[in-house]
């Protein structure tokens, strides 16, 4: 059966995606940290909500816009303040008038409406705004009195937050943590980055981006990247991943029962799953390697796992003990194999 030109076009456009293309293009503006962005292309092909924490002034905004413009998306920006309330994001009803005089309510839609919000600052929210965010990042929809309205597909709420000043903030509670796919973390760009970036952004010229793809061909993306085979070998080391970052767990090592208040939801296992679905995807592969799984484990973990008091007093890296988690299962699988 031959497929129509539309989705043939569809298909090309989709097969033409990688991450070594998106990055040419995002790197004509942000200089380095690949580190960060190739977990956010990540976790938008795979449908995925963003936490990007780091100082500012290391471009995460910046990172933001440019994603929408070389994905053809609409993209709104909130600035979170203490005194931000929840309609304010999701919209309010409003009383209007028809020729007729006739006055009757009508729901004005809020900046969550678009395919890209950044939600800049989220920490500085009060606990109630940030909670405006809850429905909108599980469902695609946001309700407001008795209506329920669905948002525009793909939607992504890409959030940042500044990890040094904690005056005047309100940290964001385990189960709203919980809804973001990634949480990544950005670093302080090195000396070769730094001339760079005071190469391209003191001078006249205006980077050109290509525009690389819409949101109809992102979500026929996503539904190629679900459709990637995991063995079953693997599906098994995400699961034992999972339950041995709680600390109850008889086989959990012995740092995550000193360690670890508490460990992931089954949301990370399926971030792990599908994130290493996506980087497959955007890798040109056909199906998922343990190597894709190590990638992506500590995006997917690390906002995850709840330090107890002894922990934090320690200061021990979330981040290091996911690497000894995951070289632990790596182990297994190789002394697993067959001779």
């Amino acid at each position: 059966m031959v497929k129509e030109p539309e989705k043939l076009d569809k298909v090309e456009k989709i097969s033409r995606i990688s991450l070594i293309n998106l990055k040419r293009e995002i790197g004509k503006v942000i200089i380095g940290n690949e580190n960060v962005i190739d977990p956010v292309l990540v976790s938008i092909f795979a449908g995925g909500h963003v936490l990007l924490e780091g100082v500012p002034g290391l471009g995460k905004t910046l990172l933001v816009k440019t994603l929408s413009r070389i994905l053809q998306m609409s993209f709104k920006r909130i600035q979170f303040t203490p005194d931000l309330m929840p309609a304010d994001i999701i919209g309010t009803q409003i009383i209007q008038e028809d020729e007729k005089n006739r006055k009757s309510f009508v729901f004005q839609e809020g900046p969550i409406f678009s395919n890209i919000v950044l939600a800049d600052e989220i920490n500085r929210a009060t606990a109630k705004t940030q909670s405006a965010l809850l429905e909108a990042m599980a469902e695609g929809t946001v309700t407001s009195g008795s209506e329920t309205h669905l948002l525009p597909k793909p939607f992504f709420v890409l959030a940042t937050q500044n990890p040094i000043e904690m005056e005047g903030t309100y940290p964001l509670p385990e189960a709203q943590l919980d809804r973001f796919f990634f949480k990544v973390l950005i670093d302080s760009p090195t000396k070769e980055m730094l001339e760079n970036i005071l190469e391209k952004t003191t001078g006249n010229e205006e980077p050109e981006l290509l525009k690389m793809l819409g949101g109809g061909e992102l979500l026929e993306g996503r539904k190629t990247i679900r459709e990637i085979p995991i063995a079953k070998h693997l599906r098994e080391a995400i699961a034992q991943l999972i339950s041995s970052t709680h600390p109850k767990n008889q086989s959990s090592p012995p740092q995550i029962k000193r360690y670890v208040a508490y460990g992931s939801s089954p949301r990370g296992l399926q971030a792990i799953a599908l994130g290493a679905k996506s980087m497959a995807f955007l890798r040109g592969r056909n199906h998922v390697s343990f190597e894709e799984i190590k990638l992506v484990c500590k995006p997917a973990l690390r906002h995850r796992l709840i330090l107890n008091f002894e922990g934090e007093a320690e200061g021990i890296s979330v981040d290091e003990i996911i690497d000894k988690l995951v070289s632990q299962i790596e182990s297994s699988l190789v002394i697993g194999k067959p001779a």
